[in-house]
């Protein structure tokens, strides 16, 4: 059967409905809206009052929207500011961190500093030297370190006499030709030299390992003293060396002592100088060391 002529095959009777009540509700709104316009004209505290009471209405509806719109607005604040404290916190962390090193690498200048101006101090402090040469040659390969100083009887110059550089100390003479002496070095195993570390003031022992370094040794056993970087100086024990003068500085540790080079290379160094014993005495016992090693070799 064909449709009716004039009919709308898209539209349904809910549709229709649909599009009936928008109208009505529409002119009922246009009513409502002139019937309030003329009372607010004609009755301005009669509108007032319904004014009133649509506030009352609407104001627990506003106060839960803002509720609702705060409790949002708060939870995206707060994930913000957790994320902004988080990223203030790292960042805080790593200036911590960059700080401590730099007081660190402040405390170990500092340290340095002072321990190198008090060996300076004591370098200033040098007593009158009896004679002074040039380091004329050192052995290197040798398992004894011995060094040779243009310098001998004719100029003063004893077995047993300290012998100095600007930087510290190199040795004692062990062997005085007329013109020319022979010096044990501190890095020499036979060279055993009472010493302190500079910055503590302990007293430790240093002797030479026979390859150009330095054993340093405490002697209180049970506590390692030492730190990269120290500084050993004489102690003044036994009267042969003059105290504070700069032996070695501390370049390893170990179980109980330390690795030290000494701070007065004899292949960099080109001149020192023999000084007197600290002490008069020491001179004769030195002598007798001395003569003890020969007998020995």
């Amino acid at each position: 059967m064909a449709p009716p002529r004039g009919a709308r095959p898209g539209w349904s009777r809910r549709a229709q409905y649909g599009l009936f009540f928008s109208f009505l509700a529409l002119v009922a709104g246009a009513l409502i809206g002139l019937a309030l316009l003329g009372l607010s004209i004609f009755a301005p505290r009669a509108y007032s009052g319904v004014r009133g009471v649509a506030l009352d209405v609407t104001a627990p509806v506003s106060n839960s929207l803002r509720a609702v719109t705060s409790t949002v607005g708060g939870l995206f604040s707060g994930a913000e500011n957790y994320w902004d404290a988080a990223r203030q916190n790292g960042g805080l962390k790593a200036e911590q961190a960059a700080l401590r090193r730099q007081i660190i690498q402040a405390r170990a200048i500092l340290n340095e500093n002072t321990q190198l101006k008090a060996a300076l101090q004591l370098r200033e402090r040098t007593p009158v030297a009896v004679a002074s040469g040039r380091i004329v040659g050192s052995s290197f390969e040798s398992q004894r370190r011995f060094a040779v100083i243009s310098a001998g009887r004719t100029d003063g110059v004893q077995v047993g006499m300290p012998v100095r550089a600007a930087d510290g100390l190199v040795g004692r003479i062990i062997e005085a030709g007329g013109m020319a002496s022979r010096v044990l070095l501190v890095s020499d195993r036979a060279n055993v030299v009472p010493a302190r570390l500079l910055r503590t003031g302990q007293a430790v022992i240093s002797t030479g390992r026979g390859n150009g370094t330095i054993d340093v040794r405490p002697l209180e056993v049970g506590r390692n003293p030492f730190r990269r970087g120290d500084i050993v100086v004489t102690s003044g024990t036994g009267g042969l060396y003059p105290p504070g003068v700069p032996i070695a500085r501390v370049v390893k540790l170990d179980d109980d002592g330390a690795i030290a080079v000494p701070m007065a290379d004899p292949a960099d160094a080109s001149f020192a100088q023999v000084e007197r014993p600290y002490e008069e005495a020491a001179l004769d016992t030195a002598t007798e060391t001395n003569a003890a090693m020969s007998e020995a070799r």
